[in-house]
């Protein structure tokens, strides 16, 4: 057994987008020592594909605005599935979270007044977003990076976490290493705040980079942790599908929320045919309506381009089922009638340039060809409402790895605050149980090695499997059988390729050493991505109805009876347990925000 470099820390939090800096900052406040990891470089997280803004209700933009009214939204944009109350602490703690990034240095767009102003988004009732043009994300990780950096915070870059280290019940660090010289490092810690993001690398089609390989979730599943809600993956409705020089590129739902229209190959805007009942009453139907509501006439409802994901993304499948796709397999995306060049090249700043210079593409002019395309994951790590502590003792989450606030789908603009809240409240109950006396914990030596050996396996000589081979036979398999529309014939033969794709996974080799070795990080990678495949499909199987991001062709409706439970995944004697299990009521004076009348101007 080889000497591991060892560092030790109260709080160690693992991810370094929003949720993870923003726990770090929080953790750090409370006098404790804090180790920050980052699988790339800091700055590199997706929470800067979070556009369009961050959902508060600050009532800037219009004072008809309230936390309860968020609160509806989020319940009925998330199905009922929801945890009530993560939903309840989110949107009264939002709106604080907001100013208080403000006070830390964030930039946004202003009102006539010097407010922040808000923009409208698809299940948000009014314009709620705070904003800097159309990259929030950028601009939060940046606050957060500048008033972080003067925290004490011991920042490790370009580190891997192979696995959790746990002694008995509770987590005690975690065994690592780094990319750049492939030396092991194991960290020392009382507590553990997971923030490591989405999964969408799973996919063939995703808005994620390379980092987005469900390694959170993963880490919690083989510590112990129950996962919560996995069959719900948002496939975001509009990411480029034309040029290819800018496919998969997310565009922002802040361009429909400042005007832009979805129309099909003949030119007309089928949105108005995809209207659900239960938003009915408080959609645009007709197109002079829409137009009303886009001159600022509160009277007038909301288009139906600002629907909730789900409902887009199946809209845009619908059509180009039925022969009116666009060239390439979308729709159209048109601001270019809507506003003129200069108000676009002022609100949609990085929309603008980015594809002007890419994909020689000028959207003030031209429409847009878009697409479902894997973006967010509403499941997660099970997490308490109050302190965001997982299952397994020590062990906290926040951010895109824990599951419950979404339910069954995200409305857009919600991501951004979740990191801001909860992973303030991770830091906060992290660092506060890490103070809890108690013996000290610390991995056994013949866990160590044990760590060690499963991350040079694939050096083995006597394996043959290529790991970027098995990573698109993975994302294939994902994407045909447990992708936008799901049945339970393609589901039962995904979960069979993927038992047949695991044992490849146990065979994959890479050649060279461990120096920045690409290979080595993917097949290390595929074992966290396996296993997340394996409880998104098999939760997806599980669930017969149709609901949110999960969408059966088999069983088109949503179901009653399942409408009142959530899914629960663990491991059990070595096998991956799913279980159905009835949610908790929601209070009667939460009941009674569902009901919330539109106010009018």
């Amino acid at each position: 057994m080889e000497s591991y470099e060892i560092k030790e820390h109260d709080v160690l939090v693992i991810g370094a987008g929003g949720a993870g800096l923003r726990a770090a900052i929080e953790a750090s406040a409370q006098g404790v020592s804090v180790g920050l990891v980052c699988k790339s470089l800091l700055g590199k997280a997706h929470t800067v594909m979070a556009e369009g803004g961050m959902a508060a209700s600050l009532s800037n933009a219009d004072p008809r605005d309230n936390w309860e009214a968020h609160f509806r939204d989020t319940i009925r944009g998330g199905k009922y599935l929801n945890n009530w109350r993560m939903v309840e602490i989110f949107c009264q703690e939002a709106a604080e979270r907001v100013n208080e990034l403000e006070e830390w240095g964030a930039l946004f767009d202003r009102t006539k007044e010097g407010l922040i102003a808000q923009r409208n988004f698809g299940g948000h009732r009014y314009p709620r977003l705070a904003h800097v043009g159309d990259r929030t994300g950028l601009e939060l990780i940046r606050t957060l990076q500048n008033h972080g950096i003067h925290q004490g915070i011991d920042i490790y870059m370009e580190c891997c976490i192979v696995d959790l280290l746990k002694d008995r019940d509770r987590v005690c660090g975690a065994f690592g290493f780094r990319r750049e010289s492939g030396q092991f490092i194991v960290f020392h810690a009382k507590s553990v705040v997971l923030a490591t993001g989405g999964l969408g690398k799973i996919f063939r089609v995703t808005s994620n980079s390379w980092e987005g390989t469900g390694d959170g979730h993963a880490l919690a599943y083989r510590a112990g942790a129950e996962l919560i809600d996995m069959e719900f993956v948002q496939f975001h409705p509009t990411g480029m599908v034309w040029p290819p020089s800018v496919q998969g590129i997310l565009v922002t739902e802040g361009v429909r929320g400042e005007g832009g229209v979805l129309k099909n190959s003949e030119g007309r805007r089928f949105m108005f045919d995809y209207i659900p009942e239960a938003f009915a009453a408080e959609t645009s139907d007709t197109e002079e309506e829409a137009s009303r509501w886009l001159s600022g006439d509160p009277e007038a409802r909301r288009p139906p381009e600002l629907l909730t994901r789900d409902v887009v993304a199946r809209a845009i499948r619908s059509e180009r089922l039925a022969g009116r796709g666009s060239p390439h397999g979308g729709a159209f995306l048109d601001i270019s009638g809507q506003r003129d060049a200069e108000h676009i090249k002022r609100k949609l700043p990085s929309m603008y340039h980015q594809f002007k210079k890419l994909g020689n593409l000028d959207i003030p002019t031209t429409p847009m060809e878009v697409g479902p395309t894997c973006h967010y994951m509403m499941g997660g790590v099970r997490v308490e409402p109050e302190t965001a502590m997982s299952t397994v003792k020590g062990l906290f989450a926040a951010g895109e790895v824990a599951g419950g606030l979404h339910g069954a789908n995200r409305l857009g603009g919600n991501s951004l605050t979740d990191l801001l809240v909860f992973g303030a409240r991770a830091g906060f109950h992290a660092a506060k149980y890490s103070r809890e006396p108690g013996d000290a914990a610390e991995p056994s030596k013949e866990l160590l090695k044990k760590m060690e050996k499963l991350a040079l396996d694939p050096f083995d000589p006597e394996r043959k499997e290529n790991p970027y081979a098995l990573m698109a036979d993975l994302q294939e398999t994902m994407e045909l059988h447990t992708g936008i529309v799901r049945t339970s014939d393609e589901m039962e033969k995904g979960l069979e390729l993927l038992q047949a794709l695991k044992l490849r996974g146990e065979r994959v080799h890479v050649e060279g050493n461990r120096q920045y070795n690409p290979a080595w990080h993917y097949a290390l990678d595929l074992k966290n991505m396996l296993c997340i495949a394996e409880a998104i499909t098999l939760a997806a199987l599980k669930r017969e109805e149709s609901r949110g991001g999960h969408t059966r062709e088999d069983f088109p409706e949503s179901s009653d009876v399942l409408q009142k439970v959530n899914t629960f995944i663990r491991e059990q004697n070595g096998i991956m347990y799913h279980e159905h299990r009835e949610r908790e009521p929601m209070p009667e004076h939460l009941n009674k925000l569902m009901n919330l009348p539109l106010k009018k101007g």
